[in-house]
This record gives C-alpha cells, sequence and structure tokens, in this order.
C-alpha cells in the first residue's frame, strides 16, 4: 500500500508563489504586445490574464478592449483585430480588411508587435536582477576557500567517480570560481570533471546522460545534492530535547560515534543512520576538552539539535570564505545586464540538453508542479521570489522567441519571410499553421505535466 503524505501548506504557499510570478510575467508580455499594438492603431478587442474559454471570472470593458481574468491559468493573451491567433476568430478573417485591423499595417509594424512580448520579458528580467543586486548585492563563495571540499549527497555522484572530500576545479577545461555554480555546471557537463583529491589534480569522465540519470534516481531529500564538506559543529541544542538533557551543548563539535572516528558531518549523517533507534556514545569537544555523552538516537537518524550553519559563520569558522558585494543604483544596471546574459547562456544549455535524445535530460522535463517547487516550501522570500522570477521571465522569452506556429517566433519567421520573399501567407495557411501550433504545445505540456505526476519527475 503506497502512503501519500502532503504538506499542504508548502503546496499552498508554492502554489502561490507560481501563481503570483506567472501572473506577473503574462501581464507585462501580454502588455508589450498591447502596447505596440496600440500605438500602431490596432484595435486590442481584449486583453487577459489566464485563459476564458466558455466564461471569464471578472471582465470589464473600456472603451473598445475587454479587459479580464480567465479561469485557466495557462497564460494570458490580447485578442488584436485581424490577426490569426489563440482566439481561432474564423468570422472576422472573412470580412474585408479594414484600417485598424493586424493584417492590414505594414509587415515591420506587425513584426514590432509580435517581438514586444518577448522584449518586455527579456527588460523585465534584466530590471529584476538589476534591483536584486541594488537591493541584497551578490555574494559567492569561491571554490579555492572550500577547506574540505564537497561532501555529495546521492550515490550518483560516487557511481561517477567522485569521494567526498573532492575539490572540484573545473568542468570541460573550464575553472569554475563560484560554489553556486558547481551543480550547474556538473549537470550539464559534456566530457570531464576535474577535481584534486589528496593534493592530487585527476580528471573524470562524464558520461553523456549524468542528467538524465540524476532525475532517474529521483534525489528526494531535503539535502541539497552537493554540500561543502564541514566538520560535526553544534549550532543550537534545545533545552527540551533529549540531546540537552543527555548533556550536548552549544558550539560542541562531535569527534565519534560509538568509537568510530567523526571527522566530517556528512560521515556522521552515514554512521547515525546505522544507529536509528539506538543509544550511542558521542565523544565531543568542548573548551579544548573531550568528554564522552550517551545519547539516543531517534528514529529519523536525528539527536535533536540544529545543524544547519550560515554562510557567514562558515566563514568565521574558517572553513570556506563568503564574499558580498554591493552595487550603487546606476552601478546595478550594467551588473543586471550581465547577469541577464549569464542566466539565458545557462537556459539555453539546459535546452540543448532537453533536445538531445543521449543526455536523456527529456526525462526531467516538468509543468506547473515542477515550477512550483522550485520556490521556497516555508515562509516568503522576496530575493528568491524575484530571482527565481527573473529566470521565468527568460525562460518566457526564451521559448516565445521559438519559430512554433502559435508562439511568437512562429508569427515572427512567416513576418520575416513575407519581409524577404514580398508575399504574405494567406490567412488560410495562418490559420492552418495556427492549429498545428496549438496541438504541438498542448502535447508538450500534457508531456511535462504527465512527467511531474506519472514520469521520471515524479518524487517518490
Amino acid at each position: 500500500m503506497l502512503t501519500l503524505s502532503i504538506n499542504w501548506s508548502q503546496v499552498g504557499l508554492q502554489a502561490g508563489y507560481l501563481i503570483f510570478s506567472l501572473s506577473i510575467l503574462v501581464i507585462l508580455h501580454e502588455f508589450g504586445h498591447y502596447i505596440t499594438a496600440k500605438w500602431f492603431k490596432c484595435r486590442v478587442e481584449k486583453f487577459y490574464l489566464f485563459f476564458d474559454p466558455w466564461f471569464s471570472l471578472v471582465k470589464k470593458k473600456v472603451g473598445e478592449t475587454e479587459y479580464g481574468i480567465g479561469w485557466l491559468p495557462l497564460g494570458g493573451y490580447v485578442k488584436i483585430s485581424g490577426m490569426v491567433d489563440e482566439s481561432m476568430d474564423k468570422e472576422q478573417m472573412k470580412q474585408p480588411p479594414q484600417p485598424w485591423e493586424f493584417r492590414s499595417k505594414p509587415a515591420w509594424q506587425r513584426l514590432i508587435i509580435m517581438l514586444a512580448g518577448i522584449t518586455m520579458n527579456v527588460l523585465l528580467a534584466f530590471f529584476i536582477y538589476a534591483m536584486i543586486l541594488f537591493k541584497w548585492g551578490d555574494s559567492k563563495v569561491p571554490v579555492s576557500s572550500l577547506k574540505y571540499g564537497i561532501a555529495f549527497n546521492d550515490s550518483l555522484f560516487y557511481n561517477l567517480g567522485f569521494k567526498d572530500g573532492d575539490k572540484i576545479l573545473a568542468v570541460d577545461d573550464k575553472p569554475l570560481d563560484d560554489y553556486s555554480d558547481i551543480m550547474k555546471k556538473i549537470l550539464l557537463v559534456n566530457k570531464t570533471v576535474t577535481i584534486e583529491r589528496d593534493s592530487q589534480q585527476r580528471t573524470l569522465n562524464m558520461p553523456p546522460d549524468v542528467l538524465g540519470k540524476l532525475v532517474e534516481k529521483k534525489h528526494n531529500s531535503d539535502d541539497p545534492l552537493i554540500s561543502a564538506r564541514m566538520p560535526v559543529l553544534v549550532v543550537s541544542v534545545p533545552d527540551t530535547s533529549v540531546a540537552y538533557q543527555s548533556g550536548l551543548r552549544k558550539a560542541d563539535r562531535i569527534l565519534a560515534i560509538d568509537s568510530i572516528e567523526i571527522s566530517y558531518l556528512d560521515e556522521f549523517k552515514k554512521v547515525l543512520w546505522t544507529k536509528k533507534g539506538q543509544k550511542v556514545l558521542l565523544k565531543v569537544q568542548r573548551s579544548g576538552q573531550e568528554i564522552g555523552l550517551i545519547v539516543p538516537v531517534r528514529e529519523d537518524a536525528s539527536i535533536g539539535f540544529n545543524l544547519h550553519v550560515t554562510l557567514e559563520e562558515l566563514d568565521s569558522a574558517g572553513i570556506i570564505r563568503f564574499e558580498k558585494k554591493s552595487y550603487g543604483f546606476f552601478e546595478s544596471f550594467p551588473a543586471g545586464v550581465k547577469k541577464t546574459g549569464v542566466q539565458l547562456q545557462f537556459y539555453i544549455d539546459q535546452f540543448k540538453k532537453i533536445l538531445s535524445p543521449k543526455t536523456g535530460a527529456y526525462k526531467g522535463l516538468g509543468g506547473f508542479k515542477a515550477m512550483a517547487s522550485i520556490f521556497p516550501r516555508s515562509g516568503w522570500d522576496w530575493e528568491s521570489f524575484w530571482n527565481i522570477t527573473a529566470f521565468f521571465s527568460i525562460i518566457l522569452a526564451f521559448m516565445n522567441l521559438l519559430p512554433i506556429p502559435a508562439l511568437d517566433g512562429g508569427h515572427v519567421l512567416f513576418t520575416i519571410v513575407e519581409m524577404v520573399s514580398g508575399h504574405k501567407p494567406s490567412d488560410k495557411f495562418l490559420e492552418y499553421a495556427q492549429i498545428a501550433g496549438m496541438i504541438l504545445l498542448l502535447g508538450l505540456m500534457l508531456f511535462a505535466n504527465g512527467n511531474d505526476w506519472f514520469g521520471y519527475g515524479r518524487s517518490k
């Protein structure tokens, strides 16, 4: 019998994050189409957040435009008169073209209208990143400062040849500088990872399907896939806990469990898993002296004290070096442009992996559930929210630029062909292309969301 445990407060919080984020992105994307259509004196019949088949939740007509919120949260749209779009208004297209219609405008104007949504998403990402840098600055942990190397929290990495304590120096011969880039680079690796082990450099050859293998593993843990290796430091101990009653105190350093020497946190966790439900003898270092404590291990392989250490605390302990850079208001804008470019390249690299069957990356293609899972699960974190929203904005811009009918990129492609050839595609051709594009997108959406719940993307 399969028991499914769901924390509905986390689900609700992440769903709220996602809906709020997508609402911002959709409204501004469609506003790009709307404002340029108005600029070129096209009639805009509808401006909707979410889709409204059969009925809408809210609607109000102002002038010639109906503004509203649909019930189907799969995007949004503006309905521009005389344009073959998702509304599939065939009756309007049968009428003679009118001066206020999209199809009556010069190709260059139609091209600008089609590109405006993508442009808005790129500008939004740039602006958000600039404001994040202005408000919170930019922080990093230099790879060279990881005193004890890396701890790996999934057996996949051991199968690939990694060992706890390895220092990751380069991926595909490109040196790594920031600790936060390590996981991203390994997942997108093409050939090799350069490590330092026992003071010697080694090269690990990677299979092409690292990302696919990780998806199949379905790593489902609160632990990150990798972490900075560190000693076992007791950050805090609640005075109501069994660990406190057994004598454990804040700032203690655990050295051994039942005579098994423990140097690092990853070793500590592995030993505890073998001691669940038992009492163990801890050798603890306190104020330069070693003492022994008998402590019961709970069924979840913990002993009731806080192990979470902030980057600042790790820096103070000399385990890593934490660097933070602040930006002035005007200084943040060029930095925001640079960060947008870096994140765009990161997504393009992911997209290439998905398109290559040998990588197995398509197995991890997720839908709304996967998107929501990226957001924090406890409390509202504005910095995380805006970082994720900016990245989603980049994804939305890139995906809409793809030359697929029913996407902006499809309309852009047909318009460019018209401008080069001097021949405009017929309305009937555009209609069939729109239908084909919508079927393709619906299929991709079903596949991605199916992966979330029934396929490789499902968590155990």
